[in-house]
């Protein structure tokens, strides 16, 4: 994954569970801009179709960001492993507290 300084807020842990991915062969964040519209939550999805992969729209708050994807995949099949690779559809690794941790 090629990498700047300045990314849409949560995109970074999206993008390296996505170029772990054995199809996605580059994964190039671009450029980051003001929207007028808001998103609650980081949305990354497939927007354009470009020479060799596509171009996806991460966006979260008032912000917007391109990220290049460099893929043999068809847009149907990256938008699915979008989805498996979002950082929330992973369940969290849960901690057992016992009595004695609390009352310490």
């Amino acid at each position: 994954m090629i990498t700047h300084s300045t990314y849409v807020d949560g995109l970074i842990a999206w993008l390296k569970r996505l170029a772990a991915d054995p199809e996605i062969q580059t994964i190039t964040p671009g450029v980051i801009a003001r929207v007028r519209g808001r998103s609650q939550v980081l949305q990354l999805r497939v927007s354009t179709p470009m020479l060799g992969g596509f171009k996806l729209v991460a966006r979260k708050g008032s912000m917007v960001q391109e990220v290049f994807v460099v893929t043999t995949l068809a847009a149907d099949a990256l938008e699915q492993r979008l989805q498996a690779c979002h950082p929330r559809s992973q369940p969290r690794k849960r901690t057992k507290v016992s009595a004695n941790t609390i009352n310490s």
